[in-house]
Parts: structure tokens; sequence; C-alpha cells
């Protein structure tokens, strides 16, 4: 049972819950801020672990998700020293008050689900902040409209939405699994260990302290992956982008002259599997050979033979390479033979010139 209270009003809220985790603790708060109708600006919880990792004298460590929450509200959660019970008194008080208020007197029913719990639960706590105090006029929940409500700070337009966070090393696939799903990451952080944030919708990928990766959640099958492109090494770009309409896109950057040869395979190939592997092996040269060479390779090409082939091309290209490689060493040849230096005339010495 999640209970919250106000400490001026002692107006108060209960939950049942099936468990203790992250996911319960912070919808436990997100419903009590509803119920009260705004937040406050301190929290002093309990110190589970769900919510504080570390607490001592010297040192305080919140849940990553539990502080997020708290500055998604824009509280500040100072959590109860151990064996303290005084510093949360209100809600120590309450709690003893809802046990036998409203466990108590549930005790006997029998519920099929945590919703049908709750149900019952929240007409008994509405019971308990209307009952009237013994001690004074009003009950909790007069106290709390008339002493209390207008400290509370107005609730943002939609609840928090939790997220977890995780730690994950990046395969040598530039992705990392996330409930055994996969998602791409920037190749230069294979190998790297990262923080990880898995909301409802969203997977965030972080590396001190910075986001590198984003990407939609996926859910059904297990194995399913998404891959963002520019996640990819350039050698992985160019195998993923084989498809007709990219060759044709590429071709025409290169020239006509090439373009006419990829069409060529695609028309001409067995299958097109076989066309965009011999393209693929044609986009290759790129690494050596400038987009004017790759043209003018296969101009000569399709100029001998009307059936072009990559292998024909590389030779092209080879000879061609070689070819401009001689000229430019025939012409620095025949200028440095050419250069005769200055030659200094007779008013150099003294003379004159005849």
């Amino acid at each position: 049972m999640f209970v919250a209270t106000l400490p001026c009003s002692q107006f108060s809220y209960a939950e049942a819950s099936l468990s203790m985790d992250s996911h319960s603790w912070i919808t436990a708060h997100n419903n009590a801020y509803k119920y009260f109708g705004g937040t406050t600006q301190i929290i002093v919880p309990d110190n589970l672990k769900t919510g504080v990792t570390k607490h001592t004298t010297r040192e305080l460590i919140l849940n990553p998700t539990y502080k997020e929450m708290a500055d998604y509200y824009n509280t500040v959660v100072m959590p109860a020293r151990v064996r303290t019970p005084k510093d949360k008194a209100s809600v120590e008080g309450s709690v003893g008050v809802i046990s036998t208020w409203i466990i108590a007197a549930l005790r006997n029913t029998h519920f099929f689900s945590i919703d049908e719990l709750n149900e019952e639960v929240r007409i008994k706590l509405d019971e308990f902040n209307k009952r009237p105090f013994t001690r004074k006029k009003g009950s909790r929940l007069s106290a709390f409209e008339e002493e209390e409500k207008f400290a509370l700070s107005p609730l943002p337009i939609a609840p928090y939405k939790m997220s977890e966070w995780k730690k994950a090393t990046v395969g040598p696939n530039y992705h990392l699994s996330v409930d055994s799903m996969f998602y791409s990451v920037p190749y230069e952080y294979i190998n790297r260990e990262v923080d990880v944030k898995v909301s409802e919708d969203l997977i965030e990928v972080f590396f001190n302290h910075m986001r590198v990766a984003s990407h939609k959640r996926l859910y059904g099958k297990f194995g399913q992956s998404t891959t963002i492109r520019d996640h990819m090494p350039d050698n992985h770009k160019l195998f993923v982008d084989q498809t007709p309409e990219a060759a044709i896109e590429w071709a025409e950057n290169i020239g006509a002259s090439t373009l006419s040869v990829i069409r060529y395979f695609l028309d001409n190939s067995q299958t097109e599997k076989l066309a965009l592997q011999s393209i693929f092996s044609l986009k290759k040269f790129e690494r050596r050979y400038t987009k004017y060479e790759i043209e003018r390779a296969c101009k000569m090409v399709i100029s001998m033979t009307q059936r072009p082939t990559v292998k024909s091309i590389q030779t092209i290209l080879k000879n061609n390479k070689k070819n401009d490689a001689e000229q430019e060493l025939k012409r620095k040849t025949e200028i440095s033979k050419n250069n005769y230096g200055f030659t200094r005339g007779a008013s150099y010495y003294g003379g004159t010139d005849k």
C-alpha cells in the first residue's frame, strides 16, 4: 500500500499495488499528485531501493528515474534519515490509521484484479479524508481546501511518463539490445558502454551524458531491429543502398556514359541481384578513381563494345591511370629540359652589350 500525506491538513492518498518496483512507485506518485490537484515543493520518502540508491550522512544518490520524475514536477526529494521516523511523522501516523480504516475494513473482501481493489480503496480513502476530526472542527478534506491547497504548484499538462535507465554495451554490428529488440548507435561507439533511457514509446542512448541516438520503441515479435543510415560505416551504406533506383541516381551524378552502362546491367543481367552486384563493384571504384575517370572509362568501353563488363571498365581505368602518370612524367621532364635559367650579360661584368 502506497500512502502519501500532506503535512498541514493530513490530507492523504492511498493506492494498492502488486509490487514495490519502480513502475508502481512512479505511477503511485503520478496518481497522488492528480488526487491532490497539484505538486508539492518537497517530497520526504522512505529509503526504499526503488527511490533511493544510497543515503548516508555524506552522500545521497537517488534512483535516476525517481530523480527525473522529481525534476519533471519541479520538486525536491529529501529522504527521511535512516531509522528516524519523526522526519516523516505525518505519513507515519496516516499509515497506522489507514491500516485500520482501509486495510482492516477490506480484509474479508475478495478481489479479482488490482483495479477492483483500488476502486474500493478509493471509496474508503474518501471516507477517511471526509471523516470529522475528533478534537477540532472540520475534516482532512476541509482543512486541505482551506489551509493547504493554495500552496500546491499547478500540475503540468501531462503526467510524467516513466522511463527506466539501463547500461548496455554497443555490439560489433553497432547495435544494442533492449528487451530483445535491437537499436543502432553511431559505429564510433562500438564496444563502448552507454546509458540507455527506456520509456514507453522511446529509446534514447547517452554517452558521457550526451545523447547520441534515439529510436521509436519496438514492440511485437522479438528480434526486430531499427537502423539509422547515418549510424553506418561508409562501406555498409554502399551495401544497403543497393537498389535499382539508387544505382540510377548514382550514375546520373557521374555522367551519361556511366548511366548507359548501369542501364545495360539492369536490363541484361539474368537477375536483379546479379545486376546490383556488378553495380556495387563499379561503385567501389570511387575509392580509387575520380568521377571524371569513371565516366571516361565507361565512355571508352561503350565505344569499343556493346556488352560492357565491370572487368573491362576496371582494365581501362588502370590503363588510363598508368597513361596519365606517364604523360605527367613526360611533361615534367620536358619542362625541366627547357628551363635554362638566366644568362648574365656583359653589363653584369662591367662591359657593354654589343
